[in-house]
């Protein structure tokens, strides 16, 4: 008997007929075989169609099909080395659901502009299904590291009366009554209350930067994890946030060799990072060996693409940069007590080239040094419930952010971000 089967569990059903559903990704034939690219959603496998096994008008269906069309496939599943996958299906039926016409992605090569206007369809290409799959187990890992770990996950609100950090980078919109709101930069301050009342919480939700840059590593809607702890300083919290990219990275070595190999993403560098202790080096050390590798790179300003990339090539590894100058960095962020000019708080660097992925911190917990915070800021009234954090049973605590799609697309060893979700929202692109 004939049963429905999926790509990703084919190997279950060796020697067995079975009925696939999916789309034709492409074909080839010859005078008596005909070749086809069949996929499913779940992944990719190779149908074959034999001129003398089939009827004549099966075959010539085979030959006629176009790329994109829905069919279903009925065939023998069978062990193939040669395969991707191990197997292939020698077929004995086909159907028709859907014949598709003028498939605008063909085989030859489009630009990206073009591939971007067309993105709708571009996903179901093997590399970009392959990414999304990631993303996908991405997400799964870190849930299951957090909820390994004893975090409860909290959803704060996408719209916001202010910013997290005092900028002015944000989508604005107007509220029911009338009132300026905005989309939110950061679920931390919100987190921050929840970890007062669950002691260990993450958020995991879109977040939104009305920044103009075309740079490879922006985008202007991009998800977020933000955990926050209670009595957690910052050391510890450097801990936490390399267990769980170790722990990530093992889980998608572990369950996404397919999407890898169809990358081709060298994955030594991947292993690495699961094995060596990630180094920390000081914002001050970091300028020095800048410094010393020929940079002109005062103290006191921000790292710049290149920059990252230097200070990773020099470790080839993850690596934290701590203790970053206060007055480039967050009003929040835990001055240090043997250095008050710094703070308690890194950022962790990718290697590969792919620069920031996580920015945390130790943050201020004293009531009084909130407060001159907020004086210094200039803070409206729409803050006022975050001081009240310091007030009533303040404790030490620290959090971090870590990005979706840099991470992605470092996992993945691809060059934009804008591969790693499904409908990128960059500069001048808010279509498809």
């Amino acid at each position: 008997m004939t049963v429905k089967a999926r790509i990703e569990r084919i190997g279950e059903f060796v020697d067995q007929e079975v009925t696939l559903e999916g789309w034709l990704w492409n074909k080839r034939s010859s005078g008596k075989i005909a070749f086809l690219n069949f996929r499913d959603g779940t992944g990719f496998i190779q149908c074959v169609v034999v001129k003398q096994d089939v009827p004549e008008e099966l075959f010539e269906l085979a030959k006629g099909l176009s790329q994109e069309s829905s069919i279903r496939v009925t065939g023998l599943v069978r062990q193939e080395e040669r395969s991707q996958i191990g197997y292939e299906i020698t077929v004995t039926g086909i159907e028709v659901v859907s014949r598709t016409e003028d498939y605008p992605i063909t085989p030859k090569e489009h630009g990206v502009d073009f591939l971007l206007d067309h993105r709708h369809l571009w996903i179901r290409s093997p590399r970009q299904r392959a990414i999304l799959k990631i993303r996908a187990e991405v997400i799964k890992g870190m849930r299951a590291f957090f909820d390994e770990n004893g975090f409860t996950q909290v959803d704060p609100p996408v719209l916001t009366p202010s910013s997290a950090e005092g900028t002015t980078n944000m989508f604005e919109t107007e509220y029911v009554n009338g009132e300026s709101a905005y989309l939110s930069q950061s679920g931390q301050l919100y987190m921050e209350a929840a970890a007062m009342a669950l002691g260990r919480v993450y958020s995991f939700g879109p977040t939104f930067r009305a920044e103009k840059s075309k740079t490879r590593k922006h985008m202007n809607e991009f998800w977020m994890i933000e955990p926050e702890m209670a009595y957690v300083g910052h050391q510890e919290n450097l801990q936490i946030q390399e267990a769980l990219v170790k722990y990530t990275i093992k889980h998608i070595l572990d369950n996404c060799k397919y999407e890898l190999k169809t990358l081709e993403r060298d994955t030594a560098p991947l292993e690495r990072v699961v094995a060596e202790k990630f180094p920390i080096i000081t914002y001050a050390e970091a300028v020095k060996i800048l410094q010393e590798k020929g940079h002109d790179f005062p103290y006191g300003e921000d790292f710049g693409a290149p920059h990252e990339t230097e200070l990773t090539n020099h470790f080839d590894l993850p690596i934290f940069v701590e203790k970053w100058p206060a007055n480039i960095k967050a009003f929040y962020m835990q001055p240090d007590p043997e250095n008050p000019d710094v703070i308690l708080g890194a950022d962790l660097l990718a290697p590969e080239g792919y620069g920031e992925i996580v920015g945390g911190s130790e943050r201020i917990h004293d009531y009084e040094l909130m407060k001159q915070r907020f004086e210094h800021e200039n803070f409206d009234e729409s803050y006022n419930w975050y001081l009240e954090l310091r007030k009533y049973g303040s404790v030490p605590h620290s959090g971090f952010g870590i990005g979706l799609e840099r991470t992605i697309a470092w996992i993945c060893g691809i060059d934009h971000i804008r591969e790693t979700i499904m409908i990128p929202r960059t500069l001048y692109r808010l279509y498809p």
